[in-house]
């Protein structure tokens, strides 16, 4: 969500983009260029409890984490009635279709490849939150 339209940013409720183990860059992109609230998790394990608190608008997460990787989590979002319906995006160094359809069996609503444009990066996540179904 835009920075005018989330509520302020200590309150870390609904309405920021959930970043797990990702770019520090991507970060600050999606912070200072999209106007989102981000926050961030050091790992799946962490990002899932910290969704569960905050139920933000959006999940962005490596495939690559610590203990529980992109898909691992994928998993335990989606099994949560909580967080079942919170858009996901994976990102992933590969570039096969058939490693995002995987991807996308596993419940993510988008894969974006890496390395991925930075300055793009807020207008790609608005727009996939523009068309998912929640």
């Amino acid at each position: 969500m835009r920075e005018d339209s989330a509520p302020p940013v200590a309150s870390h409720g609904p309405g920021g983009a959930l970043l797990r183990r990702v770019f520090p860059a991507a970060a600050l992109s999606l912070e200072a260029l999209g106007g989102f609230r981000v926050t961030s998790a050091r790992s799946g394990t962490e990002g899932v409890r910290k969704a569960l608190e905050d139920a933000p608008d959006a999940i962005l997460l490596d495939v690559m984490m610590p203990g529980l990787d992109g898909p691992g989590t994928v998993e335990k979002l989606r099994a949560d009635p909580r967080t079942s319906g919170i858009p996901v995006v994976l990102l992933t160094a590969k570039t096969q279709a058939k490693d995002h359809r995987q991807f996308q069996a596993f419940g993510v609503t988008e894969v974006l490849t890496k390395p991925f444009d930075l300055v793009a990066l807020p207008g790609s996540l608005e727009a996939i939150l523009e068309s998912a179904t929640w």
